[in-house]
């Protein structure tokens, strides 16, 4: 809500699948008041007005000088899923707009870069789509960490992967995704993203990619099965493993993140319908080889993972509201970077045979003297 105590007048530029998503979380979220879509596709800025019942727009420009909006969402895509969010993202900052961007902030790390600084400068919020954990499950698992029962962190593993194989795949020539590192580019800051909310800063890298025989068959060029060993600033190691569609999947479903720790270990199955927490043996508990104690078990009972985009952006929409630090900001464009530095750290690795990589080093957070006490 604004100071006025009124809903956070939004905008949504971008009107495709993912745009139609997040105009509808902010249609249901007493925090935001929906006023506007645009889209440069006239059709589809047409027909996602008509759906959500506002404005449509054919250009950002028009919208920004036509309506009096505080938030600006912004959901256009583009190639590796991210060459479209600079300039709408830039437009909107410099049109004093708080932003809510789509993943990846950028398929170019110097963009990236570029929209955190400038939303610094203009002491703006800009936050970014990492959904993965804004789940019941990542809130459990980050309480049993705040509560001491996981302990000192040991490792961390990571298994996130399409469901596919050689018979369900289907190559696609587009321009916009047939690249080598689109994958990388698109997905795997989720990944990361939680591995990072889970266990801080990665400060170390070593990657190694490749892709199956049916796809090389085809010309396709993407890199789509990603090996990845990292160590993070507390010394914890961990392990990620991503792939586009080209195996089945197995335990842990698509999406699975065990982390081991001095006191107990987690593991969350399918992102948001499980979490399973065993507590480490005590003095005097004696369990034989693949035996241990008894798992709490959480079952959300939610199967949909479109249910994280409402809790997200919500999220999103709260910390604007309540004027939360900007450095506090959750899921902010900052933490985007953070992905993006990994990843590019990835692909150097790859280019480089393997080489142990130290990501570029995330800019400063300064703090606010007017809302912060130190």
């Amino acid at each position: 809500m604004t100071a006025s105590g009124s809903p956070l007048r939004v905008g949504v530029v971008g009107m495709s699948g993912i745009g139609n998503t997040h105009a509808a979380s902010h249609k249901q979220d007493p925090l935001a008041s929906l006023l506007a879509v645009c889209d440069v596709v006239k059709e589809k800025a047409d027909e996602a007005a008509k759906k959500h019942g506002v404005k449509a727009y054919y250009s950002l420009k028009d919208m920004l000088a036509n309506e009096d909006l505080d938030v600006v969402d912004v959901t256009t895509g583009g190639y590796e899923n991210g060459s479209w969010h600079f300039e709408p993202t830039m437009e909107a900052l410099a049109a004093n707009k708080h932003v809510l961007c789509e993943k990846p902030l950028s398929n170019d790390i110097g963009e990236a870069r570029e929209m955190v600084r400038y939303a610094a400068e203009k002491k703006l919020y800009l936050g970014c789509n990492l959904n993965h954990y804004f789940t019941p499950t990542a809130e459990r698992a980050k309480k049993y960490m705040d509560d001491g029962m996981v302990g000192e962190l040991i490792y961390l593993l990571f298994k996130v992967g399409f469901n596919g194989g050689e018979e369900t795949y289907a190559f696609k020539n587009s321009p916009r995704f047939n690249q080598p590192y689109a994958h990388m580019k698109a997905f795997l800051t989720h990944p990361f993203s939680v591995m990072r909310h889970f266990c801080g800063d990665i400060t170390h890298v070593q990657s190694f990619s490749t892709k199956p025989g049916f796809r090389k068959n085809k010309g396709d060029l993407l890199l789509s099965v990603n090996s990845v060993h990292v160590q993070f600033a507390n010394g914890t190691v961990g392990y990620l493993l991503s792939q586009r569609g080209d195996a089945v999947w197995g335990l842990g479903g698509w999406w699975s993140c065990e982390v081991a720790g001095s006191k107990g270990s987690f593991c969350i199955e399918n992102c948001i319908e499980k979490l399973s927490y065993w507590p480490a043996p005590k003095p005097g508990q004696k369990f034989g080889l693949g035996e241990g104690p008894t798992p709490e078990i959480l079952d959300t009972g939610i199967k949909d993972f479109g249910a994280t985009f409402p809790r997200r952006i919500h999220a999103f929409l709260e910390d604007v509201t309540n004027g939360t630090p900007r450095d506090h900001l959750r899921s902010s464009a900052r933490d985007a970077l953070a992905t993006l530095e990994y990843i590019w750290a990835v692909i150097e690795s790859y280019e480089t045979g393997g080489a142990l990589v130290r990501p570029h080093p995330l800019p400063p957070i300064h703090g606010d003297p007017k809302t912060e006490r130190i």
